[in-house]
């Protein structure tokens, strides 16, 4: 009898117990007020997955459209279809690999030159005296959501002659350059879409810097202001909803800050201790009308690219007076393509803000999701960011968000922007996508 008794207990206990498990409720997921259905990404380089100086199938893969879409069809989202390179030609445009790092520190890297997509080039007049040659690539033939096209700007998004002049939009066009008269924009909304990710205007920034100012120009504000407006209304014609991100400050990528002044100088210096200053050609005004440039002492304030050839300070230049060292008298300066010098920093970071007080007040003017990644990359440099697991800074290399150019992302960094965007369109449409593991994705491929 007290058998049966405890066994009565013993159950009763189990059952009790059972009874104040606690519940886990997983959210019903959602679109919330969005509808994900049919997802495209309209951009540049950075939204077509570009990385390590060339567009390669790899990193077509791991693009942040790409990884938002995975994300999304988790709630119920559409397939997401990209223009890859085919598998034979996997190598696309050719892209840059990590080889070693030599015993300085210096990293050392090689072209990869197999297994490309390069059909050949042509030559295409762009006014009467000038002409552009145009590398072309396989073409594509095939459903489109990731419209990323490496180079094009906010001001050439809306030009019909683009195809002609920029082989990875020509890949995905119908027809063969230089015969294409079908501008970007009408191209990226000729299908019906329900929702978008819009990452424009970057490169009419970055070119102007990372030519040292020399050899591109910067969109002028107004202009700029125009076009984005253009551009959102007509991908919100129909009423779709999407997300907008901000332009990166260009000058703070690795490209403008892993080859610096002061250490050019105290390497200089160890090798010949009566060398004072380098000199550099720079910009004589903070503003867009100022064209005068003279020779002047650098300071921290100036920026060296990363392609800058070290090598080249000190060596014997002919002048007027003489042969005398590069980049290190008045007479020799290091050239103007090699440094975005302080008022060409000053006015590239006031053309990102005005650009950026455009894209946030033309989004908030519509409703739209607004990622700012301004503010992201700048946090990181600052600050550093933890995340899954996983440490990463704005370094070069070892940073782990940044690819070997210095200016276009890691699957690593492309992952922690896709969850930014994850992280604003949860936020303005009340959907739960649920964010990346950034652990899963490569930082820098090391030898």
């Amino acid at each position: 009898m007290n058998q049966l008794k405890n066994i009565f207990l013993l159950t009763a206990g189990v059952m009790g117990l059972a009874a104040c498990k606690p519940e886990i409720n997983t959210p019903a997921a959602t679109q919330g007020s969005a509808d994900f259905s049919r997802y495209i990404s309209v951009g540049n380089s950075l939204t077509s997955g570009f990385a390590d100086g060339g567009l390669y199938r790899e990193g077509q893969l791991n693009s942040f459209p790409a990884i938002i879409a995975q994300q999304m069809q988790k709630i119920g989202g559409g397939a997401f279809v990209q223009p890859l390179f085919s598998e034979a030609q996997a190598n696309g445009s050719g892209y840059l690999m990590l080889k070693s790092i030599s015993a300085d520190g210096t990293p050392v890297t090689a072209n990869v030159t197999d297994n490309v997509a390069i059909r050949g080039q042509i030559t295409v007049p762009t006014s009467a005296t000038t002409t552009l040659k145009v590398t072309l690539y396989t073409k594509y033939a095939g459903d489109i959501n990731n419209y990323g096209v490496p180079g094009i700007k906010l001001l050439t998004s809306t030009l019909p002659s683009y195809g002609n002049l920029n082989g990875y939009f020509e890949r995905m066009l119908p027809g063969n350059a230089p015969s294409n008269n079908t501008s970007y924009l009408d191209f990226v909304t000729s299908k019906p879409f329900t929702f978008f990710s819009n990452w424009l205007g970057n490169n009419d920034a970055l070119g102007y810097a990372t030519s040292g100012g020399v050899g591109d120009v910067l969109t002028d504000k107004g202009t700029f202001s125009a076009l984005y407006n253009q551009v959102i209304n007509k991908l919100t014609l129909a009423g779709q909803k999407g997300a907008v991100a901000t332009i990166p400050d260009v000058t703070a990528i690795p490209y403008f800050n892993t080859v610096t002044i002061n250490a050019i100088l105290a390497s200089v210096k160890k090798a010949s201790p009566a060398a004072q200053a380098l000199f550099v050609n720079a910009k004589v005004n903070a503003d867009a009308v100022g064209t005068t440039y003279a020779a002047r002492p650098a300071t921290s304030a100036d920026l060296v690219v990363l392609t800058f050839p070290t090598s080249k300070i000190g060596q014997p230049v002919a002048t007027p007076y003489g042969n005398l060292p590069y980049g290190l008298t008045q007479y020799t300066p290091i050239e103007n393509q090699y440094v975005l010098d302080a008022n060409e920093v000053a006015m590239t970071q006031d053309y990102v803000i005005s650009y950026n007080n455009t894209i946030k007040s033309v989004a908030s003017s519509k409703g739209l999701a607004v990622v700012d990644i301004y503010a992201v990359l700048n946090n990181i440099k600052k600050n550093g960011l933890t995340v899954d697991g996983i440490n990463l800074t704005s370094d070069f290399i070892s940073g782990g968000i940044f690819s070997l150019d210095g200016i276009h992302l890691t699957p690593r960094g492309y992952a922690v922007v896709a969850n930014e965007f994850i992280k604003a369109i949860n936020a303005q449409y009340g959907s739960n996508i649920p964010l990346a593991n950034v652990a899963a994705y490569r930082g820098v491929k090391l030898p």
